[in-house]
This record gives structure tokens, C-alpha cells and sequence, in this order.
């Protein structure tokens, strides 16, 4: 999960650096849809900006990448060893579109725009928005396949849920013993962090088309990492349910209800 945590911090800086638009933090991207809705009611513009074009771009491609997770997920088991293997390498194969994407673009170099109202956005051609959806879509599969894991850590892409879930943990301050739920958290967080960092300063140096480069790689080594995670134990109820009820426990209604006066009348004996 700390891998995914990281391969957000990595593939939204590179987005938010060309585009000032998150691929795969959707919250902001739906904000300023409304917004750019709303300036259209003001009777100054008739059309939207480039950056509302490239965040609509993003949010319906991340939710087409969530439905491809979605559908994936129903088909292999969501939390099988084999979907997340799958499902993992498709995300790569987006991610490697992305960077075919940009190269063939040529605004990759460095594909860094720290100026949204001077120089506009890096990226601003047909293939460059190309990039841009197939980011999100690769976001948009992470997203849904970590979520379906229900673990500590399964948000991978809402960071704000991750804080309040965080805030909200009973031994956030117990700084003297281990806690999973904090931890892993914390952890979250700080590879959210060092992913962006990372891919801030690659880029710088050799552009966005060697980062994507770069995440298609941590993504394939991610997907064969998964065949290593053991599997979960099954507990005795979990054995239970799977090879059918017990010869002990009643079935019918009535086994029931005999079993409930049984113990009525052996509660009665006693008193």
C-alpha cells in the first residue's frame, strides 16, 4: 500500500507541475468544473479555459480507469492475488501510454510550468491531453483497487480522508508502542511525500517523459511484488461459512425454537 501511496505523490506532481490539475485527486478537478460553470453565468467567457478542459479530460478518464477496476475486480475477485497482479500491470500499461504520449508531444522537456497565469499550463496540445487521460485512468484504477482491499491503508488517493482518519485514531498521541492503524497512516503520508518529491526532481532533469518512464517501472515492480504478499489465514467462522453450516447448529425453525425452550427449561431447573 505504501507503494501506491508513493505512485500518487509521484504520477499527481507530474500532472500539477505541466497542468496545475491533479490526475488523480478528483476533488480539486470537480471544484473547479463547478467554478468554470459558474464564470460562464457571469456573461464574461462563453467557453472553458484550457486548464477546465484538461480537468474535465482528467476526471472522466479516472472515473472510465475506476470502472475498468470495478468490472476487473468482479470478474478475478477483488482481492485476489491475481487481480491485484493484473490489475497493477494495467496501470502500468496506462502509465507507459502516458509516456509515449508526452514524448511524441515534445512539451515534455521539462513539462514544468510554475506559472498558471503568466506562461499557462506545459502541456496544451491534442497529444498532451492524450497523456493526461491515460494518467488519470491509471489513477483512477489504483484508486478503486486499493479501496477494495479495506485495509488501514486502502485510501490511496483521498490524502484529506487519510488526515482525518488519522486525527481520529485512538492512539495517535501513544507514542510508546506500535499501532497499526496510525502507523500505516503515517506511513501514507510520508510516501505521498517522498513520491512527490522524487518526481519533482527527476522531471527537472530529465522532463516528464523519463518520470512516466520511471513510474512504469515502480508500477511493474509493484504488480510482481504482489505475487510475494502471503495469503490471509482463514479463521474458523471463515471455514465454516465456506464448507457449509455445521451438523451442531440447528437449521430448520423449529431446531430452533426446541433449542430455545431447552435452554428455558434448563435455565428453570437450575433456579
Amino acid at each position: 500500500m505504501n507503494a501506491y501511496y508513493f505512485m500518487s505523490g509521484f504520477m499527481n506532481t507530474v500532472s500539477f507541475s505541466a497542468t496545475f490539475v491533479w490526475c488523480g485527486f478528483q476533488s480539486g478537478n470537480t471544484t473547479q468544473l463547478a467554478i468554470a460553470v459558474a464564470r460562464l453565468w457571469e456573461g464574461e467567457r462563453t467557453e472553458f479555459l484550457l486548464a477546465d478542459r484538461q480537468a474535465l479530460a482528467s476526471l472522466l478518464s479516472f472515473v472510465f480507469g475506476a470502472l475498468i477496476a470495478r468490472f476487473g475486480g468482479n470478474l478475478l475477485g477483488a482481492k485476489t492475488r491475481g487481480w491485484m497482479i493484473i490489475g497493477t500491470f494495467l496501470q502500468a500499461l496506462f502509465t507507459m501510454a502516458a509516456a509515449i504520449s508526452i514524448w511524441k508531444s515534445g512539451q515534455g522537456y521539462p513539462g514544468i510550468s510554475d506559472e498558471r497565469f503568466v506562461t499557462g499550463p506545459a502541456w496544451s496540445d491534442l497529444v498532451s491531453f492524450l497523456c493526461l487521460c491515460f494518467m488519470s485512468a491509471s489513477m483512477g484504477m489504483q484508486g478503486l483497487t486499493s479501496l477494495r482491499l479495506k485495509t488501514n491503508s486502502s485510501a490511496t488517493l483521498p490524502l484529506t480522508t487519510t488526515w482525518c482518519e488519522l486525527m481520529g485514531v485512538d492512539a495517535l498521541f501513544s507514542f510508546n508502542r506500535l499501532d497499526v492503524a496510525r502507523d500505516q497512516r503515517v506511513l501514507g503520508v510520508a510516501s505521498v511525500f517522498l513520491g512527490g518529491m522524487t518526481a519533482r526532481g527527476i522531471a527537472a532533469k530529465i522532463g516528464s517523459p523519463g518520470v512516466l518512464a520511471i513510474g512504469v517501472g515502480v508500477r511493474v515492480l509493484i504488480s510482481l511484488s504482489w505475487s510475494l504478499v502471503p495469503n490471509v489465514p482463514l479463521t474458523e467462522e471463515k471455514v465454516t461459512n465456506r464448507d457449509g453450516p455445521s451438523n451442531d447448529e440447528p437449521n430448520s425453525d423449529a431446531e430452533k425454537n426446541l433449542c430455545q425452550l431447552s435452554e428455558i427449561e434448563a435455565t428453570t431447573s437450575r433456579v
